[in-house]
């Protein structure tokens, strides 16, 4: 089994400097990626933790490399998911931190992995449309935060049972 860690960021408008006036109150940054197997979809920044790094030190990297802000200020853990494949031959644990101070400028194209393709400061209806074709662990926590915003941490949990990404079925927990 492959098990891997990834963290995510959830960045609001509100904390970033000079946003161009039509962007919504509210709005949160979400980043196109580009599959191995052609397709697209839509995530918040963030991606792998790599090894020896703490979550947080890999999610400020891929925000970075993604985006090109640097975030300088974290609110704290909004949600963890625990995802497990076992026909897939996987475990994924996901962090999704809340950025409270950022700097620089919004610049997609550096990303070294060549996966991040576009970028969108979207409100919540805009989430919902974006995220719409996302696997249930990406958009179902994302939504449910956008709709409720707690501010205590929770968990979601998801077994993923198939044996191809195209003919799985996923079930919360």
């Amino acid at each position: 089994m492959r098990a891997w860690t990834v963290a995510s960021a959830v960045i609001e408008t509100g904390v970033v400097p000079d946003l161009p006036a039509d962007i919504p109150p509210g709005a949160v940054l979400l980043v196109q990626n580009l599959r191995r197997n052609g397709t697209a979809d839509w995530t918040t920044p963030g991606g792998v933790v790599d090894d020896g790094e703490r979550p947080l030190e890999g999610l400020a990297r891929e925000v970075e490399e993604e985006t090109g802000l640097q975030v300088t200020g974290w609110g704290g853990l909004l949600y963890d998911i625990e995802a497990e494949a076992p026909d897939l031959g996987w475990d994924l644990r996901v962090e999704v931190h809340r950025a409270t101070a950022v700097t620089g400028e919004l610049a997609v194209g550096a990303d070294p992995d060549g996966i991040v393709i576009g970028s969108a400061w979207a409100a919540t209806a805009q989430c919902v449309e974006l995220l719409g074709d996302a696997h249930p662990w990406v958009r179902e926590p994302l939504l449910d935060w956008l709709r409720e915003r707690w501010q205590e941490p929770r968990t979601y949990r998801y077994r993923i049972v198939g044996s191809t990404l195209d003919t799985i079925t996923v079930e919360r927990r």
